[in-house]
């Protein structure tokens, strides 16, 4: 390392404090305001259209993506920095004076773009002023705040909601995003790397790639509820995506500075890394989204301690991800990692789906955080590997990717977790579908009314139900242990 490079990493590991605050306020935004959905719905009006609080945060984020990673590198990725701390700040803003739900619903749409520029440029951050074997140790403190975030999200947002109301929250964001950007102030200023080239922004990609990922998203929010009446639009809206992202190919390859460098995710390392991201991402929030309910349902814990049984998820997923970045700053190995430990993940996820509903509950969590140790393994080593293999010009595009990959894997993880789990439940008959709804909608105080014969009854039709639950997050998990076994660089 030269003594310029020396001089620029100690420069931002003064400043990661910055970075790390960053990635925090993100990655809390979506967990944090989900506890408070019913109370916005109740004020508001209509939990149906709540969602869409969600919903337009997730597009926009995954749209901020690419659009940030490109102009970090051709502008400079601290200055953008500042901007999308102000575009967040505004959102948030507007969501605390928001009057209304289409208001409060535009206002999250302005938060997400913010929020996901913060994402990519703060790990754009990391691969440029960290030297490559030692990303990893930096990535695994990202996924650290990662991990904490959606443990501390729910009860800092179910906490401010109920003491001081749902638009606590987005005050609380507020002061946050000041300190963040005092914080990165201290970040080095770093020329850009595309060396004073002028850029030709690809507005025709754009429009393509918002009208492709919006419809993508809504249709899988629309299609992982199952209602009759919402498939015919969720299959309407899949095929503007279809169509969409048909267009946006043929307009990438004519775009002299496209937004999507197809040439890059044509590339045998990125592109599998990010299919590591999208599997495991996707079997980790349908896991997150679904145990709660099994928790309940089978096992007849209260909402309480079933929401605290995801820390074992996000405390395993953290160790394995500070694991992973350690052993890629010792060795310089990145893929095996993931490689050696996602075939443990997928055995263990492939065992509970034959043993949970029967396991003591301390044998149960043991498991579930291990299974998820497996699956941290991956977080930092997908960046480093996707960083690495585009090279420093492209270093803003390859974080965005691994951002637009994770979003896509959460959204259609969930939608395929939901659809194979109440298709399930709808297989079983009788009176189980109807039962569950009630349950789902009324809690424990449901089957305490049915009686100690009934009750058990239909813990055990469900505990058959919901072994889908836990088989998909097997598959999941080794589709993406073979990809990563497949990645061709496995040294950084």
């Amino acid at each position: 390392m030269s003594e310029a490079d020396a001089a620029l990493r100690d420069r931002f590991m003064r400043a990661f404090p910055a970075v790390a605050l960053v990635i925090f306020l993100a990655a809390i935004d979506q967990t944090i305001v989900a506890t408070a959905l019913p109370a916005i719905a109740a004020e508001m009006g209509g939990i149906e259209r709540a969602s869409w609080i969600i919903v337009a945060y997730l597009v926009a984020a995954t749209c901020a993506a690419p659009v940030f990673g490109q102009l970090g590198d051709a502008f400079g990725r601290r200055r953008l920095l500042f901007a999308a701390l102000a575009v967040f700040f505004a959102g948030c803003a507007g969501c605390v004076l928001a009057p209304d739900l289409p208001t409060l619903v535009a206002a999250r749409i302005v938060q997400g773009f913010g929020g996901g520029a913060l994402l990519t440029l703060a790990q754009a951050l990391i691969g440029e002023a960290v030297p490559p074997r030692e990303r990893g140790r930096y990535q695994a403190r990202i996924a650290g705040s990662y991990a904490f975030a959606s443990a501390f999200g729910p009860v800092a947002g179910g906490y401010l909601t109920q003491e001081f109301g749902w638009r606590s929250i987005f005050v609380t964001l507020l002061p946050l995003a000041v300190l963040c950007a005092v914080l990165a102030r201290r970040l080095p200023v770093v020329r850009a790397a595309r060396g004073g080239v002028a850029l030709r922004f690809d507005w025709a990609g754009l429009a393509l790639f918002v009208v492709a990922v919006a419809a993508a998203l809504v249709a899988l929010d629309r299609a992982r509820r199952l209602d009759p009446a919402l498939l015919p639009a969720a299959a309407m809206l899949a095929g503007v995506a279809f169509g969409a992202g048909l267009l946006l190919l043929r307009v990438e390859r004519a775009a002299r500075d496209p937004l999507l460098p197809l040439a890059m995710f044509a590339e045998a390392s990125i592109w599998r890394a990010y299919a590591v991201s999208a599997c495991v991402v996707g079997a980790q929030v349908g896991m997150i989204s679904f145990l709660p309910v099994w928790l309940q349902t089978v096992r007849g814990l209260e909402p309480g301690p079933a929401g605290l049984m995801l820390l074992a998820m996000s405390v395993g997923g953290a160790s394995g991800a500070f694991f992973a970045g350690r052993m890629v700053a010792r060795t310089g190995f990145a893929m095996r990692w993931p490689a050696l430990f996602l075939p443990a993940s997928s055995a263990i996820w492939a065992g509970l789906a034959l043993t949970a509903d029967g396991l003591p509950m301390p044998a149960f969590v043991a498991l579930v955080a291990l299974a998820s140790f497996g699956a941290g393994t991956s977080f930092p080593v997908v960046q480093v590997t996707a960083q690495m293999a585009a090279g420093r010009e492209r270093l803003g595009a390859a974080s965005a990717g691994v951002a637009f990959s994770r979003n896509i894997g959460a959204a259609a993880g969930t939608a395929l977790v939901a659809a194979i789990v109440f298709g399930a439940v709808t297989l079983a008959g009788g009176e189980v579908p109807a039962a569950f709804r009630r349950l789902v909608a009324e809690g424990a105080g449901f089957v305490a009314a049915l009686g100690p014969e009934a009750a058990a009854l239909l813990r055990a039709e469900l505990a058959e139900a919901f072994r889908t639950l836990f088989a998909t997050a097997a598959v999941l998990t080794a589709m993406a242990a073979v990809l990563a076994w497949r990645v061709p660089m496995r040294r950084v």
